[in-house]
């Protein structure tokens, strides 16, 4: 039988739990509550608590925060919150039940042992099926790490799946599907080159948030876009996490990450909730303020605005929602080490009363103007589900976007498509038509091809159409603008012709990102030419189907090594890295313009061509005796003779072909050969780099 504790008044802030050798000072907020009720049990699994402590509100309530001391209580004990009020939600918009037992919504570590989202939804008290939150004290030794301060502009971004990286069997990892899992496979990513993990989101959500049809499959939320503890490491990715071990876990991850290089950029989700619409559970949010969280439609209260096809949209504008969130972001940066956020559908927190965008959201500025998240990179998804579009006039000025324009445009070249070579050499350039009106650069571009949501890479040149059929929605669910090409055959192929044309493909997609201006990113898997057979829209399969396979076959280890050797490329070539637009003009240190633009003859790209497919560049180095770069790209269906600029004292060296087998797709420094002649041949849909260099007799 567990001790029975003396309560004291406690203090509003900080809110959550929070331990002291004295106990453990309890804060809540809700401004609309008439009862409020901590409960308090001894394991995450208890069926009843074994104490139950009623708070008054003319002794433990300030202002709209409820507390509560709870003396010598000890880390490690589990707790929830029963609330009453307000409940005629037609009028109020208020949630309120006193029977649910509700998460604190600033939990640092929460169990879903003995979750039922089904049960969650019935009325009656839920004590046998509710989440648990836990008392954690935290004391890590980071041995002095310190957030990673790797400029934008040197930066390379691998978007992951914390789970689905190692649960395959053949990852080989002692806990597979693991923060201490991804720790075994750091060894891979430092080899590959990159300076940033993108982690899918990682605040602990609720696996069951799927359609009844999907969930009838076995299927379950896998990208985890659906949270409800955003100060808590997911449950799921630990080991222990009945042991309340979740912050430690995550933060040795870090700073394994960290010791070898690699920064972490976690992907975010404060646009909508997994308590989805009216219909939803009541989690923690709901169940405190819903009218203050959550934006309701003002003349049926029992009606959730949704712009993000969720079910429900977070007010984060309200005062208190917008603090909520900069605390959250703060905490992780503070307590957690982590680099950077992308924030998923971004636009959505630009909408403010009514749901109308508002010029100057709040909370976005006060996200960019936090002191303390100052070197913190912020990278937007810059829509909603609702038709808000923001990429190129995202609020703010710190803020980088996924570029979906650079994204389509690139699509749209490679698959072939004429007269674009104006708009994919503006891409190729940082985008300067979206940022540099507003004094930003080309670091504010986030260049990507492929991500989580949608086609792999090798699935992008596989198949014309979706193929999500597995996902139990009839295949209506994922995009159907793909900008895809299956290369003449729907799927999977014998056809070897067909086979090499797609990895082919993929060395060009892979080539393109590497050499563009901006910061790229691309998606887990795609090195290895990963299929997820069509289906472009993977949320809800937690299977092989998505998991990244450690079984490397000969196609895919060229792939691994075509990529491997431009991202080495861009490393040794700051030009590709440059901070600021290029502006046409020669400087001093080179006796060369920054850039210059051709087609098949130096000096005459065919901008006005409404046929282009051929367009090339010249780089200057961005220092004196640096290297400078010569890229053609030729994606029309002929072999092209594209002319090379003279240099002086200096001789082209070939660097990359993607038309070539490899090893000699991709060539280092010390293995390139001098190309003599003034033209060269550039076969069709590929892509040839050369780099400059003093000649070596061996290449003579």
């Amino acid at each position: 039988m567990a001790e029975i504790y003396s309560i004291k008044t406690g203090y509003p802030y900080p809110a959550g739990a929070t331990a002291n050798p004295n106990g453990v000072n309890f804060s809540i907020f809700s401004r609309h509550a008439t009862a409020v009720e901590l409960l308090l049990f001894e394991t995450a699994e208890s069926p009843e608590p074994f104490q139950t402590i009623q708070l008054q509100s003319q002794v433990n309530r300030t202002f709209y925060a409820w507390h509560a001391f709870v003396e010598n209580l000890p880390a490690g004990t589990w707790y929830t919150w029963r609330m009453d009020g307000p409940n005629n939600t037609p009028e109020s918009g208020q949630m309120f039940d006193k029977d649910k037992h509700l998460l604190d919504p600033c939990a640092r570590a929460v169990s879903t042992r003995l979750w039922d989202r089904k049960q969650a939804c019935l009325p009656g008290d839920n004590v046998r099926h509710s989440m648990r939150s836990m008392v954690v004290e935290d004391h890590y030794d980071w041995e002095g790490d310190v957030p990673l301060a790797i400029r934008s502009e040197n930066a390379i971004i691998y978007e992951l799946n914390v789970g689905g990286y190692t649960r395959h069997p053949s990852s080989g990892v002692r806990h597979p599907g693991t923060f201490s899992g991804l720790i075994e496979k750091i060894s891979y990513l430092r080899e590959l080159g990159i300076t940033h993990v993108e982690l899918l989101p990682v605040m602990a959500f609720d696996e069951q948030d799927v359609p009844s049809g999907t969930a009838d499959l076995g299927l379950q939320n896998y990208w985890g876009y659906s949270t409800h503890s955003f100060f808590s490491p997911h449950p799921g990715y630990c080991v222990t996490p009945e042991q309340g071990t979740h912050i430690q876990e995550f933060q040795d991850l870090i700073k394994a990450l960290h010791k070898a290089g690699i920064g972490v950029i976690l992907d975010v989700v404060f646009n909508h909730t997994s308590e989805g619409g009216a219909g939803g559970p009541i989690i923690n949010f709901k169940g405190i303020d819903s009218e203050i969280y959550y934006h309701i439609d003002a003349l049926n209260k029992t009606v959730f605005r949704d712009y993000t096809g969720c079910g429900n949209t977070v007010n984060a504008n309200h005062p208190f929602v917008s603090n909520f969130i900069v605390d959250c972001l703060e905490y992780w940066v503070e307590h957690m080490h982590v680099d950077g956020f992308r924030f998923d559908l971004a636009s959505a927190m630009a909408r403010g009363e009514g749901g109308m965008p508002l010029r100057d959201p709040p909370v976005l500025w006060a996200i960019e103007l936090s002191e303390k998240l100052a070197r913190t990179k912020l990278i937007a998804e810059a829509w909603d589900a609702a038709g808000l579009y923001q990429v190129g006039c995202f609020p703010g000025y710190r803020w980088a976007e996924w570029n979906g324009i650079y994204r389509d445009a690139v699509r749209r070249f490679l698959r072939g498509e004429k007269g674009l070579i104006g708009d994919l050499a503006t891409r190729l350039c940082g985008s300067s038509d979206l940022y540099h009106p507003e004094g930003r650069l080309p670091i504010n571009s986030i260049n990507f091809i492929t991500c989580h949501d949608g086609f792999t890479l090798i699935d992008l040149f596989s198949y014309n159409e979706k193929h999500n059929l597995a996902n139990g929605e009839s295949n209506r669910d994922g995009c159907n603008h793909n900008l895809s090409w299956n290369c003449g055959v729907e799927g999977p192929t014998d056809n070897p012709a067909v086979q090499a044309f797609r990895i082919k493909q993929v060395k060009n997609a892979f080539a393109i990102l590497l050499l563009s201006q901006g910061v790229p990113m691309f998606l887990a898997g795609d090195e290895i030419l990963k299929t997820q057979h069509g289906n472009n829209n993977t949320w809800c399969q937690n299977n092989e189907l998505t998991w990244f396979d450690w079984n490397f076959s000969e196609d895919k280890r060229e792939i691994l090594r075509f990529v491997k050797s431009m991202i080495a490329l861009r490393k040794r070539n700051p030009s590709l890295m440059r901070r600021r637009f290029l502006s046409g003009q020669k400087h001093d240190d080179t006796h060369l313009p920054d850039i210059s633009w051709h087609g098949a003859q130096i000096d005459q790209p065919n901008w006005n061509d409404p046929e282009a497919r051929v367009l090339a560049f010249t780089l200057a180095a961005a220092t004196e005796g640096g290297t400078h770069l010569h890229v053609m790209l030729n994606m029309s269906d002929s072999k092209v003779e594209m002319e090379l600029p003279p240099l002086k004292n200096l001789s082209w060296h070939t660097a990359v072909d993607t038309s070539k087998p490899s090893p000699y797709d991709a060539v280092c420094p010390a293995e390139q050969r001098r190309h003599k002649r003034k033209f060269y041949t550039v076969e069709p849909k590929s892509v040839v780099v050369m780099e400059s260099s003093e000649s070596k007799w061996w290449n003579l």
